[in-house]
């Protein structure tokens, strides 16, 4: 059978990484189709990792149930999904659970330490770390996890926790000062850093627009140039003119700023005025204003590592379309999304965007989480908290019922989707 460059994007033909192109057969019809992956065994032994790791992958990424123990070696997805389709999301995977950090070689092995995925590089000797976030990330680390009983190691959770939560305070996202990912919300000096040979989309589309973006020199002269007005006076001016009711709904309580140390209200004040008013002089409005402005906004106004900065862009980059754009915004929200807090927060500028600026996407709520878990925003176990209770946090009590209310369907669906996978744990 011919044989493709693991890494796609290599077009050398002697690159001596190979493995064979993805081949599926779709069988059923109506309700029962379903895809088998014919080759899977002989793709995930060229990538030296096992092939449920590949077909959970798959699953995820489509928002299908994957067999991941099939009892006949055949690998199963529901629903119909072509051999190129399936190429290009494992392209995703390679680069993800395969590829070395740091020399994009495929020859890695994966090591689970301390609750970490870590790619163990035999080529260059690096070892970096996988973003704990991902889907199949959970799944690795609950294999992991379990005893021999089949149950799972509770401490497993409470330890990431405390990592997520160290993370936060160190301002630290991809892993420790040690491993290969650096930070992904810049430097001090408010330069955006960029991974070394990293691929991702936000980075990628960081390197194309900062060519042409002057940030502040440290003598504090800005050179950055705006197609408006940004000056301190400025803006203050616009956040006054700001209709009551939208600046009412960006600005936090009291006592939450005190526990962000002091940022004061008027910073994230600013933000949410600077990205409706931006967004009122861009044609085609908030849908055109581009992620990179927007994060260079952030970093401006040094609120990169706070919370509370996903809930004004939860309520100020979407409009009526949210649900095609989440995709879009992903790369630069997954920056910005560094802990079970930040996710909280965003979810609850969601809550009060739907809620209480645009009632009449309400109806879509079970669409809008889909889109955040699927994009790997918020976690599973994040999303099940916020189904479980009513809060008025960040609307009143009658509103969040309403929105958690509408959410059921999806919760449903989160549920049955993690019992089914719990099933085949058991057994294992």
């Amino acid at each position: 059978m011919a044989t493709i460059n693991i890494r796609r994007d290599v077009t050398d033909p002697f690159y001596r990484y190979k493995m064979e192109k993805i081949q599926s057969k779709i069988e059923g019809k109506g309700n029962g189709i379903k895809t088998v992956v014919v080759n899977l065994n002989s793709v995930a032994q060229s990538l030296s990792r096992p092939p449920e790791y590949v077909i959970k992958y798959f699953g995820f990424e489509l928002g299908a149930q994957a067999n991941a123990k099939p009892t006949d070696d055949r690998w199963i997805i529901n629903g119909a999904h072509d051999a190129p389709k399936l190429q290009d999301y494992l392209d995703g995977f390679i680069e993800k659970f395969v590829l070395c950090k740091k020399c994009r070689n495929p020859e890695t092995d994966v090591v689970i330490k301390d609750n970490r995925i870590l790619l163990d590089c035999k080529a260059c000797g690096q070892r970096s770390e996988v973003d704990p976030r991902l889907k199949l990330s959970t799944f690795i680390l609950r294999r992991a996890a379990q005893t021999p009983k089949g149950k799972k190691d509770k401490s497993a959770k409470k330890s990431r926790r405390e990592k997520a939560k160290e993370k936060e305070a160190n301002g630290d996202r991809n892993g420790s000062p040690g491993d290969s990912n650096q930070s992904d919300n810049g430097d001090a000096d408010g330069e955006v850093e960029i991974a070394a040979n990293s691929d991702d989309e936000f980075t990628r589309r960081i390197k194309n627009d900062a060519k042409d973006i002057n940030v502040q020199d440290d003598d504090g002269e800005d050179e950055i140039k705006w197609s408006v007005d940004t000056s301190e006076e400025a803006v203050k001016a616009r956040a006054n003119q700001l209709a009551a009711d939208v600046k009412h709904s960006l600005v936090l309580e009291p006592a939450e700023e005190e526990e962000e140390g002091g940022s004061g209200t008027s910073t994230y004040d600013e933000l949410g005025s600077w990205i409706i008013e931006t967004a009122k002089n861009t044609e085609g409005g908030i849908a055109n204003v581009s992620d990179i402005e927007i994060y260079k906004k952030i970093k401006e106004l040094g609120i990169e590592h706070k919370h509370k900065t996903l809930t004004v862009l939860a309520q100020t980059i979407f409009d009526e379309k949210i649900v095609k754009q989440i995709p879009n915004r992903a790369p630069m929200l997954k920056k910005l999304i560094s802990s079970e807090r930040h996710e909280k927060a965003f979810l609850g500028g969601t809550e009060r965007f739907v809620g209480k600026d645009h009632p009449e996407l309400i109806p879509q709520v079970p669409a809008i989480l889909l889109g955040y878990y699927q994009n790997d925003l918020v976690s599973e176990e994040v999303l099940k908290a916020w189904g479980s209770k009513a809060s008025k946090k960040y609307v009143d009590l009658p509103t969040s019922k309403k929105v958690r209310k509408a959410a059921e369907k999806f919760l449903e669906w989160l549920e049955n989707a993690d019992s089914e996978e719990e099933e085949d744990e058991d057994e294992e």
